[in-house]
């Protein structure tokens, strides 16, 4: 294929960082399509680790492009942060391009997050306050700034206009006003590291495809958080499925060829909202711990459940994949027996589907199938066959009740801890 999309399947912190990382060693060009610094995505690789929240996972490799989509929200001071980081560490950044249509994340964005959250209460979404719902609000509201306006001389007078009438309504939510000469002067400096990086990236990804490159789009948070098929209101502001993808970045639906949904063998989520599967045991608090489950950017410890296929059929409906990455597959291992979430009983009826009412999905409860567990260390296993046969078994159901085929398991957090069934890209 020389067009594939990596999609998170479930509530995001799937493991897709790994896995975009690891396709994007085979690709020109990487793209970001949506959301902002709200994102977390881990990579390791050769004994090092790296937290990226804006930047593609593609930025490793020197070789490939890696685009912020139009339907991104950028914060521009966390991205210059983030490049300095990675500039210190060796990778010199020359190969990132900052769509100049993707919108602005600006310090009052993220002020008005923090107050719009502490005025809910006991009502929060959960967002991880860096802006991001505030900056798509002014995107839909055709009042938002682009980086075409950004990186524009007249950016100061612009940002002016419009910090007057945030301030005020920042004021009205108690909050304290920001200062302008302040502001402006710092985002002065940025602008003057990230203008080179600012270009017109349709045509560009289209000059690409004409030259038949490899290109690689990259989705942030999961499909369950997609602003129109997301647990809403606890979701993010943006389209995590399949269609943002095209949106996002200009490229036309014809031009997409595969799609990988990364589901992790159990579940997790960041934040409020309905979760069937959820654990309040100690199985709960073993794989938290054992796995490290706690958020990249909000550092928030992730609630825990078995897998839920009622939620991964919602979202292979969504998003149209045939192809999956299981990860995290090791962190099951010596758990004893595992369940797997096959259907829920609302109101004492069996459905196969996800209910649009949060009244209905909270008094959803889970009907499971359990497997037996396995106690070997899989974390060394480099192909599928030396898998225990238990094992084998939960993989091969899941495989068998979505219609897929795994393409990747990951049995360890480093890229060397893959195992390989089928290259596709």
């Amino acid at each position: 294929m020389k067009s594939i999309l990596v999609i998170g399947s479930q509530w995001g912190d799937e493991g897709k960082g790994k896995v975009t990382n690891l396709y994007s060693k085979n690709a020109d060009i990487v793209v970001r399509y949506q959301g902002g610094n709200n994102a977390g995505h881990t990579v390791k690789f050769d004994g090092k680790e790296f937290h990226l929240q804006t930047i593609p996972s593609g930025v490793f490799n020197k070789n490939t492009i890696n685009i912020l989509g139009n339907g991104m929200v950028i914060n521009p001071i966390a991205v210059y942060k983030e490049m300095q980081t990675l500039i210190e560490a060796g990778f010199d950044c020359s190969n990132v391009i900052i769509s100049s249509r993707a919108h602005v994340d600006l310090n009052y964005h993220l002020e008005l997050d923090g107050l719009k959250e502490r005025k809910l209460k006991e009502k929060q979404i959960g967002t991880t306050k860096k802006g991001i719902g505030p900056c798509y609000t002014d995107k839909i509201s055709r009042d938002g700034i682009r980086f075409a306006d950004f990186i524009d001389e007249d950016f100061p007078k612009i940002y002016k206009e419009h910090l007057k009438e945030k301030n005020e309504l920042i004021e009205e939510l108690g909050g304290n006003p920001i200062d302008y000469e302040t502001s402006i002067e710092e985002y002065k400096k940025v602008i003057e590291f990230l203008k080179p990086h600012v270009k017109e990236t349709v045509s560009f990804l289209a000059k690409a495809r004409k030259e038949n490159k490899k290109i690689l789009f990259e989705g942030a948070q999961g499909s369950m958080l997609d602003i129109d098929f997301g647990t809403y209101p606890y979701v993010t502001s943006s389209n995590c499925t399949s269609g943002g993808a095209l949106t996002g970045s200009g490229i036309g639906i014809g031009y997409i060829e595969g799609i990988v949904a990364i589901i992790k063998a159990y579940t997790t989520r960041v934040g409020e909202g309905p979760f069937v599967t959820e654990l309040f045991d100690e199985i709960s608090t073993t794989i938290r711990e054992k796995a490290h489950e706690y958020g990249v950017v909000t550092h928030r410890p992730r609630r825990i459940g078995w897998l839920d296929l009622v939620q991964l059929r919602f979202s292979q409906n969504v998003n149209g994949f045939k192809h999956g990455a299981l990860m995290l597959f090791d962190i099951l291992s010596g758990l004893g027996d595992i369940k797997v979430c096959t259907a829920y009983e609302l109101d004492g009826k069996i459905i196969d589907y996800v209910p649009a009412s949060l009244k209905e999905t909270y008094r959803c409860k889970p009907i499971y199938k359990t497997f037996k567990g396995w106690n070997e260390d899989i974390s060394k296993c480099k192909t599928y066959d030396e898998l225990p046969q238990e094992a084998k078994d939960y993989v091969e159901f899941i495989e068998k009740e979505l219609g897929i085929k795994f393409v990747l398991i990951s049995v360890g957090p480093d890229q060397k801890d893959t195992i390989i069934r089928e290259d596709i890209f």
